[in-house]
């Protein structure tokens, strides 16, 4: 095993994996220990990732693994990746299969690693080799590290934070992606789109992505990223979505495989940006230019156009043409002005803009045209401002003279049309029946509506007041339409009388109907909060009724049907549940029709109503029979089921010990014959006929077995002895007994060719069975040569007779 130590100055807290190259990476698997076990989930995730990321490398070479911790034992897959991965040549391996072969390929694989300025603790080549799945997975993510993680490096971070920093980068912009880490922040499957919609937004629609389907964003990501970008599958997403923590190694190699594909691209994206950078601000420099020249003479050409304008003081006879010369001032302050102040205003800071990129870039500075420098424009619009304050300040005088003579008569149409605007469609609002079709909450939105405009009314009494105030001015001063102000004035008073008696009225209808539905929402509240647990219980109730069991005995059976009469001693008390929910349900109908209101189709606290429950509650009296049937057929099945493997057990404990009985007495009849080789064979025939007749036993066995297979039954309790092992023991004493009988045949055969007496035999056989060390009728070449010399016979004889004898075992007859 390669096996190097630990430092004498490494802390307790550095990992089992470091490297001068990788130092702030390797403390990252300092939880990493030989002695622990990996989490079931984590193996399975590491174990699928490994074998995928190192499958995306070996196929350049034209291979692949199936199973990782059984395809790198011999050490030669292993170099193979190493060699693709590194683009260097490993030493050439050695072709042998035996062991020691394995281990050499394997040392110079990590040997080549360690050369990478990589420490390898606790991994060595026999473990590899052995097919430790642990060590081999270590020595898998250490592999990774090195060659795919250690080199990158986002703002002077690398390795793993360097990773973490280039995801939380590429994935900032996008909604529920929050990438704090490489196992949980990856569950829902969002930071991978928004990696591959970052960088090809051509193949993801992110929008028409949702966190609540992880299963189906991870495997959009998956299968965009194989078929896209050349990234092979390497988790599962069920897995994932399924594992409290996934496991990090395998997220850090599935995410590093992104990396690798965009890195390239933005390096390129990135120096094709640096050049059109130079040419846009060139471009722009030149644009700026055009544009100060532009607004330049245009903002000079309106300025000499508007002061001849400004200064015209030449004033109207009436109020109306006054109006007309301040509206058309008020236009050219609000209209024309402003976009010639940010005309102004965007023509200075183009200026300074235009001197600033033109001195960065070392270009001369620009000089406009004459009478356009930034100076001359600022100058002639001092002119024009000066200009503006004097006109303004003769309209406001003008005006303020004609409006003395008005202010009185049209302060009060303003007021009377103010209030008469604020009154357009209150009294039809205030006599409509809106409230009698409304729900609770409407009426009391309503209610607090009608408040509101209680507390507005009361604000426009001033209002009126004013109005007539202004009213009784006008009268006092004899003005010259006093009638008709008078009118209006009347007119919005006895307007105002009706809108208070309305307003009460329609409180007095809004407060009554908030009792009545507020009696009516606490019934349906209980309703709800009594029919949702029993609704609940009706469909617990209905999918055990409906429930498909598996059971293999009579107590099974029996458990679940005494469970069943369980349940059907509480139909009962839920009946009378039933009628208390339904009974709330008519109080709710009898308001309604009482006091004429309109009963509404569902419930504010529930979706369920009393029709849904009675159909539950039917469908429940429905199942309760027809389950009880089921269970007494199913109970019918498992007795005759029992007595079926009763039946078999009764045969097989009788068959099974005498088939063994006779294979042992058999081969005590081998193994010692006395007698006659005639007398042997009668006793032996007489065995095989016993043996024969005994076989109409095992046809009944088997006839109760085929009963047993086509009721579906495979095990049994009460006997030991299965079929196959009936069959299995029937065959292993047909083929001792037949060759039992062949043996002695032999002997005789020997014995009429070679003229010998019965005593030799026995001499024969007797020492047979000493030297027959294993007991199984066959001898060594050694022991053979032993027994033929305690008989007395001289096994001297040429070089080529030896190497006969050692060329196999002989039986006795053989050897005699």
């Amino acid at each position: 095993m390669m096996m190097v130590m630990q430092p004498e100055g490494l802390g307790a807290g550095e990992g089992p994996f470091s490297g001068s190259g990788g130092g702030e990476y390797m403390e990252q698997e300092e939880d990493w220990d030989r002695d622990l076990l990996l989490d079931p989930a984590w193996e399975k995730q590491q174990r699928k990732t490994f074998t995928a990321w190192c499958n995306s490398h070996l196929r350049k070479a034209g291979t692949q693994i199936e199973n990782i911790e059984e395809d790198f034992r011999n050490g030669l897959k292993l170099m193979l990746l190493l060699e693709v991965i590194s683009g260097e040549r490993l030493p050439r391996p050695d072709k042998g299969k035996m062991r020691f072969h394995k281990i050499a390929n394997v040392n110079k694989a990590l040997d080549f690693i360690a050369s990478k300025g990589v420490k390898l603790v606790s991994i060595g080549a026999e473990e590899i080799v052995d097919g430790n799945l642990k060590m081999t997975l270590g020595m898998i993510w250490t592999i990774i590290l090195r060659f795919a993680i250690q080199d990158i490096s986002v703002e002077e971070t690398s390795a793993k934070e360097g990773l973490l920093l280039w995801c939380q980068r590429k994935t900032a912009p996008y909604r529920n992606v929050n990438v704090q880490n490489f196992h949980t922040s990856w569950k829902d499957g969002l930071a991978l789109c928004a990696l591959i919609h970052r960088h090809r937004p051509d193949l993801i629609d992110y929008a028409k992505l949702r966190k609540d389907d992880p299963i189906g964003n991870l495997n959009t990501a998956f299968e965009v990223a194989e078929k896209y970008l050349d990234i092979p599958k390497m988790l599962d997403a069920e897995d994932i979505v399924n594992t409290p923590k996934p496991d990090e190694k395998a997220i850090m190699t599935y995410v590093s495989c992104f990396y690798h594909a965009f890195a390239g691209a933005e390096q390129a994206e990135t120096a094709a940006n640096r050049i059109c950078k130079v040419l846009a601000v060139n471009q722009e420099n030149e644009k700026l230019m055009e544009e100060y020249e532009k607004l330049a003479s245009e903002l000079l050409e309106w300025i000499r156009r508007t002061v001849p304008w400004l200064e015209n003081r030449v004033g109207e006879p009436s109020m109306t043409a006054m109006q007309r010369k301040l509206e058309d001032f008020r236009d050219y302050r609000r209209l024309h002005k402003p976009p010639r102040v940010q005309e102004e205003c965007q023509l200075e800071i183009n200026f300074n803009t235009l001197q600033t990129k033109l001195r960065l870039s070392h270009r001369p500075a620009f000089m406009p045209s004459e009478g356009k420098l930034v100076s001359d424009i600022a100058n002639a619009w001092r002119g024009l401002e000066q200009v503006e304050k004097g006109y303004e300040d003769w309209l406001l005088s003008e005006i303020r003279r004609l409006q003395r003579l008005q202010h009185l008569a049209e302060k009060f149409q303003q007021k009377a049309s103010l209030h008469e605007t604020w009154t357009r469609g209150k009294e039809e609002m205030l006599n409509q029946h809106d409230y009698e079709l409304a729900s609770l909450q409407e009426v009391r939105a309503l209610l607090r509506r009608h408040e509101a405009f209680e507390s507005d009314l009361a604000a426009h009494q001033d209002r009126v007041e004013h109005v007539a105030a202004l009213a009784q001015e006008l009268n006092e001063l004899d003005y010259h339409e006093a009638a008709s102000v008078n009118s209006r004035c009347q007119a919005i008073c006895d307007q105002w009388d009706n809108l208070g008696t309305l307003t009460q009225k329609r409180r007095d209808a809004l407060e009554r109907m908030e009792k009545l539905l507020e009696t009516i929402d606490q019934l349906q509240l209980e309703f709800a909060r009594r029919a949702a647990p029993f609704n609940n219980w009706l469909d617990g109730a209905v999918e055990d009724l409906q429930d498909v069991w598996l059971v293999h005995s009579v107590e099974e059976t029996q458990s679940l049907l005494t469970a069943h009469e369980q349940f059907k001693a509480t139909l009962p008390e839920a009946d009378r549940e039933r009628g208390a929910i339904l009974g709330i349900q008519g109080e709710i109908q009898k308001i309604c029709q009482t006091y004429g209101l309109q009963p509404k189709s569902t419930n504010p606290y529930i979706t369920l109503s009393s029709q849904d429950i009675n159909n539950k509650w039917d469908m429940v009296r429905k199942l309760v029979p027809s389950r009880d049937q089921t269970l007494q057929e199913e109970l019918a099945r498992q007795q005759m089921n029992e007595r079926l493997r009763r039946q078999f057990a009764a045969q097989a404990n009788a068959i099974g010990p005498w088939i063994q009985g006779k294979v042992e007495e058999v081969g005590r009849l081998a193994a010692g014959l006395a007698g006659s080789l005639e007398e042997q064979m009668a006793g032996l025939r007489q065995q095989e006929q016993n043996i024969i007749n005994y076989k109409s036993n095992i046809d009944r066995l088997e006839g109760d077995h085929q009963l047993l297979q086509e009721s579906l039954v495979f095990d049994n309790k009460h006997t030991v002895y299965s079929m196959e092992h009936i069959r299995v023991g029937w065959e292993q004493l047909l083929t001792s007994i037949a060759r039992t009988i062949n043996e002695v045949e032999n002997q005789v055969l020997t014995r009429d060719a070679k003229g010998l007496s019965q005593e030799q035999l026995n001499e024969f056989r007797a020492s047979f069975n000493h030297f027959d060390r294993k007991r199984n009728g066959m001898m060594e070449p050694d022991d053979f040569r032993a027994c033929l010399i305690s008989m007395g016979y001289d096994l001297v004889s040429p070089p080529n007779c030896s190497q006969k004898y050692h060329q196999r075992e002989m039986p006795p007859s053989q050897a005699v």
